[in-house]
């Protein structure tokens, strides 16, 4: 059984990918800072989300409520995209933070990356979305897990 889901565009374009889910807060530092040093797979090295952790990242529809942490989680985002190794996209349940947005939209912009983010999906999405679902991004921000 499919469901749409409508949010707010951050950085418009299509993307078709496998759920990866938390339920809570993303720590864009450390989730990504052992990775892009080590790590081919990008797997997430926050040992606070059991959710998320150990499991890669690349490629994947990070399923998201907010990211929390570090000053440099824009441009952590930011340095994933540069270095293409980024999620299929970004979805919040919960209006994206200014430093997760300024590092997408820099990436968006001045990276080769296809990252589209969207935020302000409600609960309601990530009550509904589990891990390995088929998600479909379309540009005007609409969401359909399948």
């Amino acid at each position: 059984m499919s469901k749409a889901f409508k949010g707010r565009v951050i950085t418009p374009g299509t993307a078709k990918a496998k759920a990866l889910v938390t339920h809570g807060a993303f720590r864009t530092l450390q989730s990504y800072q052992k990775a892009l040093m080590f790590d081919k797979q990008v797997k997430c090295g926050d040992r606070n989300n059991r959710e998320l952790y150990k499991k890669p990242m690349i490629g994947k529809a990070l399923c998201l409520p907010e990211t929390i942490g570090s000053t440099t989680g824009g441009m952590i985002l930011y340095s994933v995209c540069a270095l293409g190794k980024q999620p299929a996209c970004m979805l919040f349940s919960k209006p994206i933070d200014s430093l997760a947005a300024s590092g997408v939209i820099a990436a968006a912009n001045f990276t080769e990356a296809h990252m589209p983010v969207i935020d302000s999906l409600g609960e309601e999405f990530l009550n509904f979305v589990q891990d390995g679902m088929v998600i479909t991004v379309a540009p005007d921000g609409t969401v359909t897990v399948d």
